[in-house]
């Protein structure tokens, strides 16, 4: 298959609204059902099966099966990349006119991008640890300095186990509502995963959005220096 032929075929696969709705909700990181994929995309049981075979076929999601229950995931970071990579183009086209929700103002703030953390959360951690230079990021990676890695073993992230996991440990994401990097790779899901242990962000229902916690809030001050109030 050429490259044409091949980003084509993806375009036509994501580009079709359900499916668009239902690799979306899928960016929350967590698997979901065929039925909870269908109410996210607004279409029957019957109909969302079918997109999904279609989806699965392509590469772009991959399932697994639990008992009787099949739950369907992004198929790699790869393809949660590419979503945020279209969302930040989609936001640069005219804009039709709809009153902003509670939903995307939550979206904004903070929310999962795969399995690391987006909005304006993600871009203020970034931002936090490039500019104390415990990292140090390029167009296509990052590393982390040695005042880094003592800061970032210390906030209970194992550097060690981020790095020996079979991706890309350390990489910039643009984020789509705030057109700047977030922090992606191994690290950037390790991050987003000692936050949840924390507390200081939980999980909203049936959303990429995340909530910040009081104590996230003190948290996120205290060690990062970014006001989320």
């Amino acid at each position: 298959m050429s490259t044409n032929t091949g980003i084509a075929e993806v375009g036509s696969l994501i580009g079709e609204p359900a499916r668009a709705n239902m690799m979306v909700a899928l960016m929350a990181g967590r698997p979901l059902t065929a039925t909870e994929l269908a109410r996210a995309a607004g279409v029957s049981r019957q109909t969302a099966s079918g997109h999904l075979a279609k989806l699965t076929q392509a590469g772009l999601l991959a399932v697994e099966r639990q008992g009787r229950r099949r739950y369907y995931r992004l198929a790699s970071p790869r393809v949660g990349q590419m979503l945020e990579a279209a969302m930040v183009v989609a936001c640069e086209t005219p804009p039709r006119y709809r009153p902003p929700s509670r939903l995307d103002e939550a979206l904004r703030t903070a929310r999962t991008c795969y399995d690391h953390l987006a909005g304006r959360l993600g871009v203020g951690l970034a931002d936090a640890l490039t500019t104390r230079r415990h990292i140090v990021m390029s167009d296509d990676g990052g590393q982390v300095t040695a005042s880094g890695s003592h800061f970032l073993n210390g906030f209970g992230i194992d550097l060690a186990a981020a790095e020996r996991r079979r991706r890309i440990f350390c990489r910039p994401c643009l984020d789509w509502s705030e057109r700047r990097p977030h922090l992606a790779g191994s690290l950037g899901a390790a991050l987003a995963a000692r936050c949840f242990e924390l507390d200081w962000i939980a999980r909203e229902q049936e959303s990429r959005a995340v909530a910040i916690t009081n104590a996230g809030r003190a948290g996120f001050a205290d060690k990062f220096g970014i006001d989320l109030a």
